[in-house]
């Protein structure tokens, strides 16, 4: 009976496809929800790739599936992917729908999955994955995620005994899960800008799991990420079996280390979260069997996704596009202290906010009061826009911060770009959330049209 269930569903997920096709509606994972109705454990019988790995954790994750997706298509490969559809069980659903034919057949050898942490119940008993990334696990959205050891806890319960994990060694939250699992760890050696204790306002490592007193660190990057140990135990970060070091955000280089030796790649973007989104993707490929120097021709051809950074120079003026995930201190912070290390003019317009989901229902907004603001106290912030549905929030917590609040514009995203100052050898960042990607590049065009009418 539930066989003769799942044939009819996959039968009922293909011509949804096919009525997606006729009316011309792409990148919906309709299909999956039709399947999962009419077989909740579709996911069980649907055939997948030979080879899956699953990137879940709270940063990182869409970064890294798509560098991964982007190197192994560069290396001749047809991947299976979740961009199709999301990264819950319905969006993995769809993805695993378009993987087979009416037959249940697979038709691809190998399969890359962005998995929500918090879809573990639903995703984990039913497929197996061959190699899980875990990028960090840390504080996001009280209302989406509660702590990161809640999140943890989920992922113990539910992923396989028998996956083979590649952990973040600098990130305690996420490196001591799963202890019995077969394992690699990677991490990025110290770095000109670490420091020996965290400044930040998120640390939530900061006792010895072993013995319960205060932990130190050989360096520390930021929050709780680091080389920590205890001073009172013998509990210290485990040792990396992939490191980057010599990190040159200068020259844009970096040493990769690994089994194999070690080799000079060139970093496809200066920030550290996006370093470690490439450790991470020089660490899988070492662990399917590349050679350092086929890994170096894959990352020639590869980049970060636009829709995550994005970068123009008009008439001397940077226009900087950067994602910071709405209600999420942790990533904001780590935006801010980019911005930081530039020592040009700067103007930040901050539209991270939940705009599309301010329909729907009432933002939490304790995040603001998590993240670094005090990270923009630098006299070369010449301007914020504080815009969107939380403008005026931004501009009270950027207030209790200490920053000069006469430099603070507020107004409709719309009217963003005309409260610019565009002094000449400055950088204009746009700051914004998840879903609000479109609303930013509008902001973005019309800034550049500006800067062209204006210095002819």
């Amino acid at each position: 009976m539930k066989k003769i269930r799942f044939i009819f569903a996959l039968v009922m997920a293909k011509l949804a496809i096919i009525a997606l096709k006729i009316t011309h509606h792409n990148g919906t994972n309709f299909p999956g929800i039709v399947a999962l109705r009419i077989c909740p454990d579709f996911l069980a019988y649907v055939n997948q790739p030979q080879k899956m790995i699953a990137v879940t954790g709270t940063n990182g994750k869409t970064t890294v599936s798509n560098l991964i997706n982007d190197a192994l298509k560069a290396d001749g490969l047809v991947v299976l992917n979740n961009s199709l559809g999301s990264n819950i069980n319905t969006g993995i659903a769809t993805s695993l729908i378009y993987g087979v034919n009416i037959f249940n057949k697979e038709k691809y050898k190998i399969g890359v999955f962005e998995v929500d942490e918090r879809s573990a119940p639903r995703i984990f008993p039913y497929l197996h994955f061959d190699y899980m990334i875990i990028t960090n696990l840390s504080r996001d959205s009280i209302m989406r995620n509660a702590h990161p050891e809640y999140i943890r806890s989920l992922l113990e319960k539910y992923v396989s005994k028998d996956t083979k994990l590649i952990l973040n060694a600098d990130d305690l939250l996420s490196a001591l899960i799963l202890p019995s699992n077969d394992r690699v760890y990677f991490g990025i050696e110290k770095m000109a800008s670490d420091l020996k204790e965290s400044h930040n306002l998120i640390n939530d490592i900061r006792v010895c799991p072993h013995c319960h007193h205060e932990l130190a660190y050989e360096y520390v990057r930021y929050s709780n990420i680091g080389k920590a140990y205890c001073p009172h135990c013998e509990f210290k970060a485990p040792s990396y079996d992939y490191a980057l070091g010599s990190v040159d955000t200068d020259k844009m280089t970096a040493v990769f280390k690994g089994p194999d030796g070690n080799h000079q790649y060139r970093l496809l973007n200066p920030s550290v979260f996006n370093i470690y989104n490439e450790l991470i993707l020089l660490t899988i490929l070492s662990e399917l069997g590349y050679s350092m120097t086929r890994m170096e021709e894959l990352l020639n051809k590869i980049d970060i996704v636009r829709s995550r950074f994005n970068f123009e120079t008009v008439k001397g003026v940077e226009v900087v596009m950067l994602l910071a995930k709405d209600r999420n201190a942790y990533a904001c912070s780590r935006v801010f202290e980019y911005i930081a290390t530039s020592d040009r003019k700067k103007e930040i317009i901050m539209m991270m906010s939940s705009i599309s989901d301010s329909k729907h229902w009432s933002e939490n907004i304790c995040w603001l009061y998590d993240a670094d603001f005090e990270i923009l106290l630098d006299k070369q912030v010449e301007r914020i826009i504080a815009t969107g549905p939380r403008g005026k929030d931004y501009t009270l917590r950027l207030a209790l911060a200490g920053f000069d609040v006469s430099k603070i514009k507020t107004g409709a995203i719309d009217e963003a770009a005309d409260k610019l100052l565009l002094n000449s050898d400055s950088t204009v960042y746009i700051l914004y959330g998840t879903d609000s990607i479109g609303e930013a590049l509008k902001v973005k065009n019309k800034i550049i049209d500006r800067l062209k009418e204006e210095k002819q």
